[in-house]
Parts: C-alpha cells; sequence; structure tokens
C-alpha cells in the first residue's frame, strides 16, 4: 500500500483533508482505528451536528499564538462550508448565537463527507490500528498497521484530542508529535463541567437540574459568557459553564450573575413597596427558580416580609444574585469534555499548510493542534478550515 497521502483519523479534519488533497489528483488513504467514521460529528449537537457558526472568527479560539488560526479561517471560513452543505442539499436552521444545525441528523454530513471522498477516489481504512510510524531515508513515512505495511510521501495526523475516550480518543497524535521532536502544549479537558468539592455540593446538592437562562459568568481573567447554566449533583454545567472552562483554571475563582439583565438593587427596592406584605422568597422566584430563591433567602438569613427589609439586606440579597463567587473544585475530564485544549505547539507548525517546520511532508490538524474554539460550532470548523489547507498542499 503506497498512496501519496496517509491521512491518520478518520474525522472531520482528516476526511476534509481528503477531499482537497482527491480534487488535486493526490492518491489519498485514511486509516482510523475505530469500527466507526467520524463518531464526533455524529455525536455532536444532540445528534443534529452544530457543523459551524455563522459568527466564526478568530477571536473565539484559544491558543498560545492567538494569530496561528487567523490565516486558516479566512482561507476557508464558514460561509464556504455552508455552500457545500448547501450543494448537497442537506436542510439546515440557525439554533442561537449563530449555531447552524442539520434539521434531520449528523449523519447528513457524515454521508456528505463520505460522498466527497468517493468522488475523488480517497481510500478509508476503518479499524485499523498502528503499531508505529518510522520515516525511511527518501523520506517517506512507513506505518506499521494491523493490515499491513503502508507507505506514503505524506503523512497527516488527524487523530484527535483526549476528549470523549469512550468513542476511542487516544494520545496517539500527541506521540506522534513528539516522536518527531515537536513540541506540545500542556493539555487539558475543555468545553466541560465543573464540579464542586463536598462541602459545596451538600450547599447545592438540592438545586441538581435546575437550569437559569441567561446568566453572566465571568472567570478570573474577566472573560464573560452569557448563556445557560444547571445546576448538577456533580457541580455546575450549561452552556455559559462549558463556555468559562476553557478559561477557568484549577484553585480559581468564577463569578455567576444570576440575573445579568437588570439592575437587581432596583427592582428590590421597587418590590418592597410594591409587594410590601409578601415573602421575600416569593418575590425573588419572580426572578429565578423558586428552589434557588429559597437558598438565596436562606442564605442571606432573612424571615421577615419585604416591608420589613433594610437597604443593607436587599444589598446581600443583590450581591447573592449578581456576584455568587464560587471555586469550582475541578472539572469532569476528558470524559465529557467536548474538546482538548493544548496540543501540538503551533510554533512548530506553517499557519498555511500545517506542515511541520522541521519534518517535511508531516502535518498536524483538528483538534491535536493547540487551537481551541468556543462552544457553538467553531471547533468543527477548525476542522474544516485546517483540514482544508493542509489539503490544499499535502
Amino acid at each position: 500500500m503506497s498512496p501519496d497521502v496517509l491521512i491518520i483519523g478518520a474525522g472531520a479534519a482528516g476526511l476534509m483533508c481528503a477531499i482537497e488533497a482527491g480534487k488535486r489528483g493526490r492518491r489519498v488513504m485514511i486509516v482510523d482505528h475505530s469500527t466507526k467514521i467520524a463518531e464526533k460529528i455524529r455525536i455532536s449537537g444532540g445528534g443534529r451536528c452544530n457543523f459551524t457558526n455563522i459568527h466564526c472568527a478568530p477571536d473565539r479560539f484559544l491558543s498560545n499564538d492567538p494569530q496561528f488560526c487567523v490565516t486558516a479561517l479566512r482561507r476557508y471560513t464558514q460561509h464556504d462550508f455552508i455552500k457545500m452543505v448547501e450543494r448537497h442539499k442537506i436542510p439546515y436552521h440557525e439554533k442561537t448565537l449563530g449555531q447552524l444545525f442539520c434539521d434531520h441528523s449528523a449523519r447528513d454530513i457524515i454521508d456528505m463527507l463520505l460522498d466527497e471522498c468517493a468522488d475523488y477516489g480517497v481510500e478509508i481504512k476503518i479499524g485499523t490500528t498502528i503499531d508505529g510510524i518510522t520515516q525511511a531515508h527518501d523520506g517517506r513515512f512507513i506505518a506499521m498497521t494491523s493490515h499491513g505495511e503502508i507507505n506514503a510521501a505524506s503523512l497527516v495526523i488527524a487523530s484527535g484530542g483526549l476528549s470523549i475516550p469512550k468513542i476511542g480518543a487516544t494520545s496517539f497524535g500527541y506521540d506522534i508529535a513528539q516522536q518527531f521532536g515537536l513540541n506540545l502544549i500542556d493539555t487539558r479537558p475543555g468545553l466541560v463541567p465543573l464540579t464542586f468539592a463536598p462541602d459545596m455540593l451538600a450547599y447545592t446538592g438540592e438545586l441538581s437540574g435546575l437550569a437559569v437562562d441567561p446568566v453572566a459568568v465571568q472567570s478570573q481573567d474577566g472573560k464573560i459568557f452569557d448563556e445557560a447554566l444547571l445546576f448538577t449533583h456533580r457541580g455546575i454545567s450549561g452552556p455559559a459553564i462549558l463556555q468559562i472552562s476553557s478559561y477557568w483554571k484549577t484553585g480559581e475563582e468564577i463569578s455567576v450573575n444570576l440575573v445579568p439583565d437588570l439592575d437587581v438593587f432596583a427592582w428590590l427596592k421597587q418590590q418592597r413597596d410594591r409587594q410590601s406584605r409578601s415573602q421575600p422568597h416569593n418575590v425573588l422566584a419572580e426572578l429565578l427558580p423558586k428552589r434557588l430563591a429559597q437558598r438565596i433567602v436562606d442564605d442571606v438569613g432573612v424571615f421577615y416580609k419585604m416591608a420589613e427589609l433594610g437597604n443593607k439586606t436587599l444589598e446581600d440579597f443583590t450581591r447573592r444574585i449578581t456576584s455568587w463567587r464560587v471555586k469550582p473544585a475541578g472539572s469532569e475530564g476528558y470524559r465529557t469534555a467536548e474538546v482538548t485544549l493544548g496540543g501540538v505547539d503551533t510554533a512548530e507548525l506553517s499557519p498555511e499548510t500545517f506542515a511541520a517546520h522541521k519534518i517535511p511532508n508531516l502535518y498536524f490538524i483538528g483538534e491535536v493542534v493547540d487551537v481551541t474554539g468556543h462552544l457553538g460550532g467553531y471547533n468543527f470548523q477548525w476542522a474544516w478550515s485546517s483540514g482544508w489547507c493542509a489539503g490544499q498542499h499535502v
């Protein structure tokens, strides 16, 4: 087996790279250890695949070098991928904040990519493990696999990160990078629920299952996300928390404004006049779920009617509602993380081609690279953009 291009990883980035290389007349082979193709696409977006975001821009991505992603995102944009989706007549819709989803099933996106691969003669081998990769004196790459030796002129690593190991995530891509002397940025789970220590769980346990939408969650470095929060039996989750988790570091606090679009103190003063005989928890329940409203009242330790509350008590309520400071104990880890932060150092790669500077014809694309998007279709767009760019050169 001697293709021009060997791509390891039959996910979003690998399939896109294969399509583009195939268009150029390159003989392309994709190898994946999984027996299912593009599982991350299949399970994403509740099975409908949030395949891109109409607001995609470089400032929605994290990296040790924030400028690295600019070139790829400009060369192959969200609008380019949308044209591909429309060309295949896949119905889709915008949900919230520019997120685009398939109307029917994520399988539509997978089938589109596989059809394109078939059109350009891409060979895909699934259920194929790799025992080792070496480079011959002539520069070609030799992969020893469970189905024999593969000898290729170009090698593309599109094997993803460490997130969601139950669908096959491994450290393979990072191991190959280290084997060839490339630097790695420390990895950690991203877009992941945060967990509480036992004492904090005792405090929030009765709130499990409650959602508050929207909230404003702020990290210690000032990053803010206005989306929904969900209390869980382990801690907190929901879009706002998944977003902030990529910026949160162990030992840091986050601040939560449970009612970000209201001057809460002024509103409470109005309610003290308008609902003077009401209990505070009933008043707060107009803003928040009842159990959460009662929890806040219990925290402040007030058992009087609204008319009996002084401004200092209203300030205590306001502070508790608009600046709830909490220190998570950790995260749920790669088991539930949607992406992996860190990875192959972008300083090792060309931003135009994704080729390694040190090793000719070795490429790294997609999640294995130290570029991570926000929640909402950005990580798929990174896969499409990085895969497309590499596909023009492999």
